[in-house]
């Protein structure tokens, strides 16, 4: 940041020693590390504060944008309301269409699909196609 050359900082120290005197002049450095201290908190303060501003409208911005993506996909696919008493699946089991024929020879479990132990209903898997 600042670009100091060792010439200069060479010809910094003398003028110090000889305005300032050899004895006054480690008070003088110990001032001056203190005032340096103190700026870097403020700015490291300063600073950490800016930071956490910009992380919150950052995730303001995100949560909206969740929303905005919800309210989509909840617009795309309604489901029961289960207010009224309709769960996810009878508006499933309303939509499926069933053969009454089929339905009435066969157990109810042959028309499900294989449920797993998570609760998900899984299709056969198909077989690799060979090139």
């Amino acid at each position: 940041m600042f670009d100091v050359a060792p010439s200069e900082l060479l010809l910094v120290v003398i003028v110090a020693i000889v305005v300032i005197g050899p004895k006054d002049l480690p008070m003088a450095l110990r001032t001056a590390g203190r005032w340096i201290g103190r700026i870097r908190r403020v700015s490291n303060h300063f600073r950490s504060g800016i930071e956490t501003m910009i992380r919150e409208a950052e995730l303001e911005e995100m949560e909206r944008k969740w929303k905005e993506q919800n309210a989509a996909i909840m617009a795309a696919h309604p489901q029961g309301d289960p207010a009224a008493g309709q769960t996810i699946e009878a508006a499933q089991d309303q939509n499926a269409p069933v053969d009454p024929s089929i339905a009435a020879h066969a157990p109810t479990e042959a028309l499900a699909a294989p449920v797993t132990e998570h609760g998900a209903a899984h299709a056969p898997a198909k077989a690799p196609e060979t090139p």
